[in-house]
């Protein structure tokens, strides 16, 4: 979430004369500057139409936008895409009011144009802003009504994403005022940029990436706004609720799925992970309608990594929480190599065991004392982690980090040779009263075999051996010292090698997320001709001339480095059984029992794919089983990690043998594949264990 506080409220902003575009980026006062041509504020106009060339009729059946975004202000026309001309009159259910409306993206003012009663015709993309005012003074709740100029007529099978900026070009790294418009497939499986948007809201969007900055298939910060230019909350294409996403395009990956494919199996593993939705995003930013060249193919619209209840839910710390115990927690940092940005944290001794480039990320803004306080901690397990009783295990560096977090975040960098991996998006998070936790994940297109620097493309070797100077950290080289940390990394391979990141479940997945996107690819690769292009931007690639090629080639590489792994170059071999650390149990067992959480992690026409993850209670379990029942027009067509039988649409998921058995407080987590008929409903759980 970007904060956008100037220490003043809205309106004293308004009274002093700055509009309310204005934003503070990297704590920087930016005002953006309306479109050229843009009526002034200050000056009230008359109810002229914008002169395009095209006629039409506005979609029919055109979605509202949010109510808190219309407000007292009654449209006959809801926000929405048009063809030619769209005509809107206003009303207002205050009493007695006059209507006073902006069509430059600012908020009405006394001053505004006066609204007649006579339809406003509109011909190119506008943002109609009103808001009812008795005399001089603005009464009621203003309201926003956006209408998009198009003239597309391609069909897709993906959810759509439309940004037009007004006009006012591309951003750089400051907010730019645009609207934002969501579409999903209608029953008949395709999605139209002339049927209603499920979503139409006010937004800012910027430039967002290091490298994929400079990629012509751009990634944007997108963030949804109120009349207010506050932050406001919206669930999207099946996510929820919240303000701040990211639009990603893979770019070097062109098999399209790389970075989904890692998300998926980091969340099944256990790590946190952004849910992500495969769109076709529309990008406009002239005056002219939306049309075919704005046309910038397959996106992830993404959650971003912060800390609020439904993404990493950690305690919040507040400006005043400078005291232990609410000083602890929760903070998220990350590693960016060479592009960290403050605040950061520096370390102290020697330059051969310090870290670098460790950036805080939330909480924003950081008070000194959290600063000094977390700066303290993670110097404290930095020398522990260097001392020559590291490994103890009661005063090592078990005692400062979740060990299973950490090896899990290993596996996924090792399978993946992400080539920034370690390094750079590289996140860690600590909440109050809790150890220190590796993850969420973040940025992995780079990843099976694209990239080509520092050996990352190479099927053999270690990725953690790859160094860049100055380290960023050498964390996990410490770790690795450990004799008892390396079994437990093997240990938890070979058990993943059996169920989860088996052969035959990773190609399973492969395909459950590459047939979704089998015809939006093609459009994709129309727009971007780059298949055969051995570099992409910085990085070398394959060159197979097909997308089903390039899925192949992801495919095949990812199967011989996991075979690398399974060598006793990598995690083969034997494990060893370490003796116990504490003494059996003289106390009875508490009642076995378990529970289930159920997640939809993707969805498409006529289809989705489920996550369901079974815990074990206050004692360890030998089997579970989950069952469930669907809503109408939901079934399961295939599965993995689990036994699953179906009746009607009662569903039973029973444990494989290699999942059946879990300690006390463990999980593990199976996937399936659904057909629907319709929205995919969540459905409630019963989970038994013996």
């Amino acid at each position: 979430m970007t904060t956008r506080n100037t220490g003043l409220p809205l309106g004293a902003l308004r009274a002093a004369g700055i509009a309310a575009t204005t934003v503070f980026v990297a704590g920087l006062l930016v005002v953006s500057s309306p479109p050229a041509g843009a009526e002034p504020v200050a000056t009230a106009q008359a109810a002229q139409p914008v002169t395009e060339l095209l006629a039409g009729t506005p979609a029919a059946d055109a979605a509202a936008a949010p109510d808190d975004l219309v407000g007292d202000i009654t449209f006959s026309v809801p926000s929405g895409t048009f063809q030619g001309e769209v005509a809107v009159t206003l009303s207002s259910t205050v009493s007695g009011a006059q209507i006073r409306y902006t069509t430059n993206g600012q908020p009405p003012t006394g001053q505004s144009s006066l609204y007649s009663g006579s339809a406003l015709r509109f011909t190119r993309t506008t943002q109609l802003r009103a808001q009812a005012f008795v005399g001089q003074t603005p009464t009621g709740a203003p309201g926003t009504a956006m209408y998009a100029a198009q003239n597309v007529t391609t069909a897709h099978d993906l959810p759509v994403v439309l940004i037009d900026s007004y006009g006012a070009g591309r951003p750089d790294r400051e907010y730019f005022d645009a609207t934002t418009m969501i579409f999903e497939p209608t029953g008949g499986g395709t999605t139209s940029l002339a049927a209603a948007p499920t979503l139409s809201t006010r937004a800012g969007f910027r430039l967002r990436g290091n490298s994929s900055a400079t990629f012509e298939k751009t990634p944007f910060r997108v963030e949804f706004w109120d009349n207010e230019n506050d932050d406001a909350d919206h669930p999207v294409l099946g996510m929820p609720a919240d303000s701040d996403w990211v639009l990603r395009g893979p770019f070097p990956d062109k098999a399209l799925i790389r970075e989904a494919l890692v998300y998926d199996l980091g969340r099944e593993m256990g790590l946190p992970a952004p849910r992500y939705a495969f769109a076709e995003f529309y990008l406009n930013t002239d005056a002219a309608p939306v049309g075919a060249g704005d046309y910038m193919g397959v996106y992830m619209f993404m959650e971003t990594i912060k800390n609020s209840k439904d993404r990493l839910d950690l305690k919040q710390l507040d400006s005043d929480d400078v005291t232990l115990p609410k000083i602890q927690g929760g903070y998220i940092w990350k590693f960016e190599w060479m592009a960290a940005e403050e605040p950061t944290l520096p370390c102290t001794g020697p330059a051969a065991t310090c870290w670098n480039y460790l950036e805080v990320a939330d909480p924003s803004p950081l008070q000194p004392q959290q600063r000094e306080w977390l700066r303290g901690h993670l110097q404290e397990f930095n020398d522990v982690l260097h001392s020559s009783n590291f490994a103890d295990p009661t005063t090592g560096y078990r005692k400062y980090i979740d060990v299973d977090s950490f090896i899990d975040l290993m596996t996924v960098n090792e399978l993946s040779r992400e080539m920034d991996a370690y390094v750079r998006s590289s996140h860690f998070y600590k909440d109050r009263d809790s150890k220190i936790f590796a993850g969420p994940l973040w940025d992995f297109d780079l990843s099976f075999g694209v990239g080509g620097f520092f050996a990352n493309d190479q099927v053999s070797g270690w990725q953690h051996q790859q160094t860049r100077q100055p380290s960023a950290n050498d964390w996990f080289a410490q770790l690795l010292r450990d004799p008892a940390f390396v079994n437990q990394a093997r240990s938890r391979w070979q058990t993943l090698r059996r169920g989860l990141l088996s052969d035959a479940a990773l190609q399973t997945r492969v395909n459950a997320l590459a047939t979704p996107l089998t015809n939006a690819a093609q459009r994709n690769f129309q727009r971007w001709p780059i298949l055969t292009a051995p570099t992409v931007s910085f990085f070398r690639t394959p060159t197979s001339p097909t997308w089903q090629g390039q899925v192949q080639v992801m495919r095949d590489w990812m199967l011989r480095r996991a075979a690398w792994l399974d060598s006793t170059a990598g995690w083969g071999g034997s494990v060893t059984t370490p003796p116990p650390t504490t003494p059996p149990p003289t106390t009875p067992p508490p009642a076995v029992g378990c529970t289930a959480t159920y997640a939809l992690t993707s969805q498409w026409t006529g289809g989705f794919q489920g996550e369901v993850r079974v815990t074990a209670g206050t004692s360890a379990i030998s089997t579970w089983t989950v069952t469930w029942t669907f809503a109408g027009g939901q079934s399961v067509s295939q599965a993995w990690n689990a036994t699953v039988t179906s009746q009607g649409s009662a569903v039973t998921a029973r444990n494989v043998a290699y999942n059946g058995a879990l300690g006390a407080g463990a999980s593990t987590a199976f996937g399936f594949l659904g057909s629907s008929t319709g929205t995919p409903s969540t459905p409630t759980l019963t989970c038994t264990a013996s």
